[in-house]
């Protein structure tokens, strides 16, 4: 497909991955990446089940050299007043690994080739399919076309929101804290190869360690919860510190922990915190035209389904796999939509089931056991549950 030129709007993990897929295809392509530096530093952490890993790995997009931690098992426990890091509720098999998202999107931008224009620091105002051409308006008034756009932008598209102006993120009643700092003063906390679950009335905290960039492990921790009654989503962006209304909130929730996970919150400092109202976004289709979506522009699951990054990678395996058929751009963007857009609105409806059962209508865990817990979860799986 040579003399083709594709830009690809945003260049995190989603617009890497979809450089490489066009460019290992013959495509040209230009990355309009609207930040100029940090996105190597953002450390939230990822889970990957390890066959997800497998078949990425075998697609050329990950490999051994991507710093990364195994997981083994998932443990759940609550609080107990006789057990400051809590009562173990039941542990369950978890092959997976965790990667810190920095280090995630260092990887592929490394391995974007130098022929792919990668403009940091450029944004985009607006995308216009005009049949033959996409014009492509950046913030600075200029304009540039393009043979096909593909938007991995995120869950606020700019592509998104030019080819379905209607779509519009539907908020799921309630948000996620999130935090890192250094393992090194609660390593007693974490046996190795584990994910931790703590749940409380009306949420659970989610933590696991991944690697920081200077090889030790860090606390990464998600806490779920409702709002206080009249504080509605204001806060739109996801890479924001909480106001302190919601650093209020999540001292609450740091009453229902154990002592030992409460320490660990309190720990953390505010700068290496953010909130995240929790969104669905479903898109019609992922193609229309000259137009199409990845990643998170294409459908925002969840972040109960784990499946922000490695949506988006394989969005790009299978892109490069249709693009190798040798069809046309337009009829390979629509190919693509017709492979990946159940599997997107799959993920979606996986999310909400996740957050019912694990944030709007949690079990009663001081009263679960093992067996009780492995009943709970049997019947989650079978509505249809695989989280």
């Amino acid at each position: 497909m040579t003399g083709e030129h594709v830009a690809v709007i945003g260049g995190s993990v989603a617009g890497c991955a979809a450089a490489l897929a066009l460019r290992q295809a013959g495509i040209d392509v230009t990355v309009f990446e609207r930040t100029s530096d940090g996105l190597q530093d953002r450390g939230v952490g990822i889970g990957m089940q390890s066959d997800l890993y497998r078949e990425l790995e075998s697609a050329g997009y990950l490999d051994a050299s991507v710093p990364y931690l195994p997981m083994a098992t998932r443990k759940w426990i609550t609080r107990d007043e006789g057990a400051n890091g809590g009562r173990v509720i039941g542990v369950m098999d978890f092959d997976a690994r965790t990667y810190n998202w920095g280090l995630l999107w260092q990887a592929l931008r490394d391995r974007v080739p130098d022929t792919v224009e990668y403009r940091a620091g450029c944004r985009v105002a607006s995308v216009l399919d005009g049949g033959d051409k996409v014009t492509v308006a950046l913030a600075d008034g200029s304009e540039e076309r393009f043979d096909a756009v593909l938007g991995a932008d995120g869950y606020r598209s700019t592509v998104r929101a030019a080819m379905f102006p209607d779509t519009r993120p539907e908020y799921a009643g309630y948000l996620l804290w999130r935090g890192t700092l250094p393992a090194a003063d609660h390593a007693d906390l974490f046996q190795d190869n584990e994910t931790v679950y703590v749940g409380y009335p009306g949420g659970h905290l989610v933590t696991y360690l991944i690697p920081g960039r200077d090889g030790r492990p860090i606390v990464n921790w998600g806490a779920y919860s409702t709002p206080p009654p009249g504080l509605a989503p204001r806060w739109d962006d996801p890479t924001s510190q909480p106001p302190a209304e919601l650093l209020d909130h999540l001292a609450v929730i740091g009453e229902s922990l154990p002592p030992h996970w409460r320490e660990v919150i309190q720990a953390t400092p505010v700068e290496r915190m953010l909130t995240q109202p929790i969104y669905d976004v479903i898109t019609p289709a992922l193609a229309a035209g000259r137009l199409a979506l990845i990643g998170d522009a294409a459908a925002v699951a969840r972040p109960h389904t784990g499946a922000g990054a490695v949506k988006a990678l394989q969005d790009a395996v299978a892109l490069r796999s249709i693009l190798g058929e040798g069809i046309g751009l337009p009829e390979a963007l629509r190919v693509f939509d017709q492979q990946r857009g159940p599997m997107h609105r799959l993920l979606v409806g996986l999310g909400r089931e996740l957050g019912r059962v694990l944030v709007l209508e949690t079990p009663d865990w001081a009263r679960l056991d093992a067996t009780g817990l492995d009943e709970w979860w049997d019947a989650a799986i079978a509505r249809g549950v695989r989280g």
